[in-house]
């Protein structure tokens, strides 16, 4: 049975007073870990970070010295992986 296994976290955002759901793989927890790179760093990513398109349905979002590749269903966010640019 292949099931993956998300490790959520919740943000408030205040600019719009809304909770967020961030998703982590277990592959994209491990690569953070490997990497050094904290939740927090993810959130600005997807904040700030260069955004692109990978086919079919996943985003890329380049800040500082990693990319972030998620997903976004509905209003959650779900981290695929996390590698260096």
């Amino acid at each position: 049975m292949n099931r993956k296994v998300y490790i959520v976290y919740y943000v408030y955002t205040v600019v719009t007073g809304v909770t967020l759901a961030i998703f982590y793989s277990k592959h994209a927890r491990e690569r953070m870990v490997l990497r050094g790179i904290s939740t927090k760093e993810i959130e600005d990513a997807i904040k700030m970070g260069s955004k692109q398109i990978q086919k079919p349905d996943k985003l890329l979002s380049n800040y500082r010295y990693f990319c972030v590749v998620y997903k976004r269903i509905g209003e959650n966010t779900y981290i695929i992986t996390v590698k260096p640019r």
